[in-house]
C-alpha cells in the first residue's frame, strides 16, 4: 500500500515538473526598446536575456523604434544576441517606428527579423562624436572611366589610369571599413542580403518594410505579436549549427520590465537631464557657501553632481564643452559681485549656451539636445545666480545677528538708576553696565564697548520723557 502510493507521488511530481517545464518552454519574453541606444539599454537587454534563458522560454522579442545611439552599447547587445541560447526575434513596432543607425546592426544580428507595415530601416553609416559623418566623399573613389577627350586614334597603346585612393582621413577609412565587415558578417550569418547590408553603412540607405522583405533584409511582416507569433509557428532556425522549430502557436506573452537600476540610468543619461543636475548641484553648493550650516542646499547639490558626473560617463560627451559651461556659470556669477552692464552676464548666457550644443552634439543619434530648452535654461540659470548672490549680499549686509558683533552698537534698556555701574536688559537678559553719565530706569541706552562681560553704555540721543515731563 505504502509503496503504491509513494509511487503515485512520484508520477504525479514528475508530472507538474514536466507540466512547468513545458509551460515555461512555452513563453515568449517581449523587451521593448525605445529611443537612443545608450548604456541602459545594453544593461536592460542582458537582463532580459538572462531572465528568458533562466525560463526556458521559446523565443526573445525585441520591439524596436530608435534613431540609433551608441558603438560600443549596440555591439555589446549585439554580442548578447549572438549568444543567447533563446532565439531572438527583432520587431520593428509600432506603425510609423524605425531601425535606423545601431538598430540596423542589433536587427540584422537577431535570428528573427520583423517588421510592422509603414515602418522602416537602415542609415547606419558611423558617426563620430562630434557629430561629422565618418563616410567620405564618394567612397568607391573617383570613376575610372577615361574621359572622351583622351581616347586615342589608330593603334596607339592607351595608359590604364591607376585606381584611385578612397578619400577622407585614415580614421575615416579605417572607421567605415570596420563598419562595413562588422554588419556584413551579421547579415551573412543568416543568410541576408549582404550587398544592401553593406550599402546602409556607405550611402545610407533605407528600406520600408514591404521592401526589406523583397530583398530579403528581414523575414517577416505583421501587424501585432499575435500575428507575428502566429506566423513563427513552425518556423525553424538555426542555433548552435542546428536546426530548431519554433513553437508559438499557443504561446504566452511576458513582458519584461527594466528595474529601478536600469530606471534611473535610463532617466540620468539624457542630455538635457544632465544639465539640469549640474545647474542644480552648483547653485547646491553656491547656496551652501555663502550661506553655511543649511545643509539640504549642499546634500542635494553633492548628489545632483555625482549623478550628473556619471551619466557623463555613459554619454557622448565633449569636454571642450563642458569646460564652456563652467566658463559661463562663472561670468554669470561674476556679473552678481561685480556689475559690468551686462557685459559679463551676456557673455556667461552665449558661454553656456555654446558650451550646451557642443557638449551634447545633436548628430549623434539619439542622443541630442535642444537649442530652446538650452537657451531657457540659460536665461534661468543667470536669473537664479543674480538672485542667489543679491540674497547673499544682501545676508553679508545685515550684520552679525549673534555673538559680540551683535552686541556691540545694540540697543538695551536701563534695569535700574545709575551713574558708573549698573545693569541693562539687552537680548533677552540682564547685563552688568558702565556709563559715565547718568542712567534712568527704562531709558534706551547703546551698547559702544564690551570689556569681558561688561557694556560700555550710553543713553541714546533721544531725549527720555521722564525728562520731559521734570522740564515742563
Amino acid at each position: 500500500m505504502k509503496s503504491t502510493i509513494r509511487r503515485a507521488f512520484i508520477a504525479g511530481l514528475c508530472s507538474l515538473i514536466a507540466y512547468t517545464a513545458s509551460a515555461a518552454g512555452n513563453t515568449v519574453v517581449v523587451l521593448e526598446i525605445k529611443g537612443g541606444i545608450g548604456v541602459a539599454t545594453a544593461d536592460y537587454l542582458a537582463s532580459g536575456i538572462r531572465r528568458a534563458e533562466e525560463q526556458n522560454a521559446e523565443l526573445i522579442i525585441i520591439d524596436i523604434d530608435t534613431p540609433g545611439g551608441l558603438v560600443k552599447p549596440m555591439r555589446d547587445m549585439v554580442q548578447d544576441i549572438l549568444g543567447s541560447s533563446v532565439p531572438v526575434a527583432t520587431y520593428v513596432t509600432p506603425a510609423g517606428a524605425r531601425a535606423d543607425s545601431a538598430g540596423t546592426y542589433i536587427l540584422l544580428a537577431s535570428h528573427i527579423a520583423a517588421m510592422s507595415p509603414t515602418t522602416h530601416l537602415g542609415a547606419a553609416t558611423p558617426v563620430s562624436l562630434n557629430g561629422e559623418d565618418v563616410t567620405p566623399p564618394n567612397p568607391g573613389g573617383e570613376s575610372l572611366e577615361k574621359p572622351a577627350d583622351s581616347e586615342t586614334e589608330g593603334d596607339e597603346e592607351s595608359t590604364e589610369p591607376e585606381p584611385a585612393p578612397m578619400p577622407g582621413s585614415a580614421m575615416e577609412r579605417k572607421v567605415l571599413n570596420d563598419a562595413v565587415a562588422y554588419i556584413r558578417g551579421l547579415a551573412e550569418r543568416h543568410g541576408r542580403n549582404a550587398e544592401w547590408a553593406e550599402k546602409a553603412v556607405t550611402e545610407a540607405a533605407t528600406l520600408t518594410a514591404e521592401e526589406a522583405l523583397e530583398q530579403n533584409v528581414i523575414e517577416f511582416i505583421a501587424t501585432d505579436h499575435a500575428d507575428l507569433l502566429q506566423q513563427l509557428d513552425g518556423f525553424e532556425v538555426k542555433m548552435d549549427s542546428q536546426q530548431v522549430a519554433l513553437e508559438t502557436g499557443d504561446a504566452t506573452i511576458e513582458e519584461f520590465e527594466p528595474n529601478w537600476r536600469i530606471k534611473i540610468l535610463s532617466a540620468i543619461a539624457n542630455p538635457e537631464i544632465v544639465l539640469l543636475l549640474g545647474i542644480i548641484g552648483l547653485y547646491g553648493l553656491m547656496y551652501e557657501g555663502w550661506n553655511p550650516g543649511a545643509i539640504v542646499p549642499g546634500v542635494v547639490g553633492v548628489i545632483c553632481l555625482l549623478l550628473a558626473a556619471y551619466a557623463l560617463q555613459v554619454l557622448p560627451v565633449n569636454y571642450a564643452g563642458l569646460a564652456l559651461i563652467i566658463v559661463g556659470i562663472a561670468l554669470m556669477t561674476a556679473e552678481a559681485f561685480a556689475p559690468s552692464f551686462g557685459a559679463l552676464g551676456l557673455g556667461g548666457i552665449a558661454a553656456f549656451v555654446f558650451g550646451a550644443i557642443m557638449m551634447f552634439d545633436s548628430d549623434v543619434p539619439g542622443f541630442g539636445i535642444s537649442v530652446g530648452f538650452v537657451i531657457g535654461l540659460a536665461i534661468l540659470a543667470a536669473l537664479a545666480i543674480i538672485w542667489l548672490v543679491g540674497y547673499a549680499l544682501k545676508l553679508r549686509r545685515r550684520g552679525a545677528v549673534s555673538g559680540r558683533g551683535s552686541i556691540i552698537g545694540g540697543m538695551g534698556t536701563a534695569v535700574q538708576d545709575f551713574t558708573g555701574d549698573g545693569k541693562v536688559w539687552l537680548e533677552g537678559e540682564a547685563w552688568a553696565a558702565h556709563s559715565n553719565v547718568p542712567i534712568r530706569k527704562d531709558q534706551q541706552v547703546v551698547v559702544r564697548a564690551m570689556k569681558g562681560l561688561t557694556l560700555e553704555v550710553e543713553p541714546t540721543s533721544e531725549p527720555d520723557p521722564g525728562d520731559a515731563q521734570l522740564q515742563t
